[in-house]
Formats: structure tokens, sequence, C-alpha cells
């Protein structure tokens, strides 16, 4: 009997308060390319374009390796290395196949644009994702925010990556596969039984 009053007694503090997961986390709000903590502190950070460094011969991949290493050892604060999934969207690269479909009346030119179609439905089908870097890190001072970011991009540039500081969207990305395990959320969507 004690078991039942205690588990009715949760059920209806659960009722009460409605509590989600974002409920737990520390975030206030995501503006100004920074996520905001109920700490006062400001996450933010650089998002990395990728490189395919295994596709250079050997010397400039040890160059690249190298200076990664340097550019790490460099780095005297507390940073996160982030690695976030992003859906792609082939929704306008699509229309704009469709409207050359359109336009077209060549044959081999009509096969090779229904080509791509096919193939951009068969990574919208197998959920294709783009493999997204982030360096990001806490701080409180605006300044010092603004001289990380700056040292962040150089010492990247310095090896050979291009970076530039997230975007407001760039961290609802980060956040969105910290809390789902990198799956799309979608929500308000009706599902077959």
């Amino acid at each position: 009997m004690n078991g039942k009053v205690g588990v009715l007694e949760l059920a209806k503090t659960v009722e009460k308060g409605r509590r989600s997961t974002e409920d737990w986390l520390p975030v206030r709000a995501i503006q100004n390319n920074m996520i905001f903590t109920y700490g006062n502190y400001k996450v933010t950070g650089v998002k990395i374009t990728p490189r395919n460094i295994f596709i250079l011969d050997g010397s400039t991949q040890n160059n690249i390796l190298i200076s990664l290493k340097n550019f790490y050892n460099m780095i005297d604060f507390e940073f996160w290395l982030v690695v976030a999934d992003r859906p792609v969207d082939l929704s306008i690269h699509m229309s704009q196949l469709q409207l050359q479909l359109n336009d077209t009346q060549e044959p081999a030119i009509r096969k090779l644009i229904l080509q791509d179609l096919d193939k951009d439905q068969m990574f919208i089908s197998n959920n294709v994702v783009d493999t997204e870097y982030y360096f990001l890190f806490k701080e409180k001072n605006e300044d010092i925010i603004q001289k990380k970011i700056r040292l962040l991009i150089n010492g990247l540039a310095t090896c050979g990556l291009n970076a530039a500081q997230v975007s407001n969207e760039d961290l609802r990305v980060v956040l969105d596969n910290f809390l789902n395990g990198g799956n799309t959320t979608e929500f308000g969507t009706v599902m077959p039984v």
C-alpha cells in the first residue's frame, strides 16, 4: 500500500510541474551566437569547415597533424570538441533541378537531371546528414569570449582549417543532437501505426 501512495504522489507532482528534459538544462536563452545559462555563463565557440586531409600527400598530412597538436597544446582554457550531425536539406537543389528539367527538351540532359533527382531522393530516404565540428567553451566576460574566438579561428587557420563563430542555429543543432542522441526530431508529425 505504501508503494502505491508514493507512486500516486509522484504522478501528481509530475503532472503539476510537467517537467521536460529541457527543464533540467541550465539554458536560459540562445541569442547573439551564444547559449546563456542560469549561472551567468555564455557558451559559444567556432564551427570548423570540414576538410578531408587524407586525400593529401603524406607530408602535407603530417604537417597538418603536427600543427593541430601544437594548436591543442596552445589552448589554455577548458573547451569541448563537439561533433554533431545535421540533416541535409536538398529541397532547394531539387527545386533547381526540377526547373532545369522543365526548361530542357534534350533527352540526354533530361536523363542526367532525372538521375540527379533520383539520387537526391535516395539521400532523403536514407536520412543523409552532414557532420559538423565545433570547438565550444564557456565564459562570463564578453571581452575574453571575443579573444578566445579569435584565438581559435587564427589557430585553426594555421592548421589549414577554416572556422567561424557559431550561429544561433548551430547551437540549436548541437543541443538537439545532445538531447536526442543524433536523431532528428519530428514534432507534430503523424506517424503511421
